[in-house]
């Protein structure tokens, strides 16, 4: 978790707010990835990209 403040405060004090979305992004994109990868639905995601 001390990655995520780190992050916030680099944000905030920088005030790059531009790289919020860039930075969900790519949370969720790795999220969908580990998850379809050790999953039932792994073919049905696979078929996504």
């Amino acid at each position: 978790m001390e990655i995520l403040k780190d992050i916030w405060a680099f944000l905030k004090g920088r005030k790059k707010w531009w790289l919020m979305p860039i930075i969900i992004v790519l949370l969720l994109l790795g999220i969908v990835i580990v998850v379809g990868g050790s999953s039932v639905i792994a073919p049905f995601i696979y078929s996504i990209f």
